[in-house]
């Protein structure tokens, strides 16, 4: 009799998570995209927990710096998938991030976007459900954490495959900006955000944090959240911002790019200095190279290499302007990296 009195209240507990994950996801998503979205499929928790065997810890793909979520490797009707699991130690915030990602994941139909394939809202905190996107992230591309889990090798990443990434991530940026009624801008963008697939392709992932700017308005006041390293000057001055936000944050992973540096090891280089100001000393003095990552150096066989390098340490500096309005859009900058990796013609 205990166990089906147990059985009946695990049955009555996941109806009642479904329906109030359910409809929070649903209002949410309604007054996002104003009722356009893509179709996802309902998992059950059952079917998780099958796909990725109990989340094996071995099965890893990615784990969230803060630990509030894993993205873990499953397999689900003879394909691979992507399980996002949020700790439920979090509680209300894990949901929160859950529910926003699953809001803003749905609108997505970009080739460098992660596809959102479906979730499971049975469980405290739904858990999420992508395409595949095992291939390392890009940080553990540059070995700046420890990878405890074998993964394919990589020969180094010369300028032109960092400037491809840089491209696609631009692209993906823009889209969020330009390709809704109302910019969404992604707020949280670091390189532990770009993960690879098999075809060695870059994609975004992770809305956790990103907000769309009111109807009518041009900028949104909020709590300040995210990673600090990366956060635009005027969010941490008055915690108001628009989508040039993201054009900040992307010069910082451009930078990474370019130097190769981590970002513990650009902070504690300029220290107290505006990022702005301690790349400029490079830029005027002709010293980028100085600081550019050695795979990148010994790699300039020609000028227009050159040329490129110094192209996009420009580019960065203009993207990492303290003043938002003089900084170029997500548009105007991917249309940039696209001329500067298009004006190479030797090997």
């Amino acid at each position: 009799m205990g166990s089906i009195l147990r059985k009946f209240k695990d049955r009555t507990d996941k109806r009642t998570l479904m329906v109030r994950n359910g409809a929070t996801v649903l209002k949410e998503l309604i007054a996002s995209s104003h009722g356009k979205y893509n179709p996802y499929r309902i998992f059950s928790a059952k079917e998780l927990e099958i796909a990725t065997n109990n989340y094996d810890e071995r099965e890893v793909i990615n784990q969230c710096v803060f630990h509030i979520y894993k993205l873990y490797k499953g397999f689900w009707q003879e394909r691979l998938i992507s399980v996002m699991k949020y700790n439920e130690s979090y509680s209300d915030s894990a949901c929160k991030f859950s529910i926003n990602n699953i809001v803003y994941a749905a609108q997505m139909d970009h080739k460098h976007i992660l596809k959102l394939i479906g979730c499971c809202l049975e469980t405290p905190i739904p858990i999420l459900v992508f395409e595949y996107g095992e291939y390392r992230t890009l940080p553990k591309r540059f070995g700046h954490y420890r990878d405890p889990q074998p993964r394919p090798q990589f020969e180094p990443l010369r300028l032109k495959h960092r400037l491809k990434i840089a491209i696609d991530i631009a692209h993906a940026l823009a889209y969020l900006h330009v390709g809704f009624p109302r910019p969404i801008v992604f707020r949280h963008f670091i390189p532990s955000r770009i993960l690879f697939n098999e075809e060695n392709v870059a994609k975004l992932f992770d809305f956790s944090l990103s907000i769309s700017i009111p109807e009518g308005k041009t900028h949104i006041t909020d709590r300040i959240m995210g990673a600090w390293g990366y956060c635009a000057p005027e969010y941490k001055r008055t915690r108001v911002f628009n989508e040039k936000y993201d054009v900040y944050t992307f010069s910082t992973v451009l930078l990474q790019l370019l130097t190769g540096q981590g970002t513990r090891d650009l902070l504690r280089t300029h220290g107290d200095i505006p990022l702005v100001e301690w790349l400029n000393n490079y830029l005027q003095n002709n010293r980028f190279t100085e600081i550019a990552d050695p795979i990148i150096v010994q790699d300039l066989s020609c000028t227009e290499k050159e040329h490129q390098l110094q192209a996009c340490a420009r580019l960065t500096f203009e993207c990492l302007n303290e003043s938002p309005v003089d900084r170029p859009t997500m548009v105007v900058v991917t249309k940039r990296l696209r001329q500067i990796y298009c004006s190479l013609s030797c090997n």
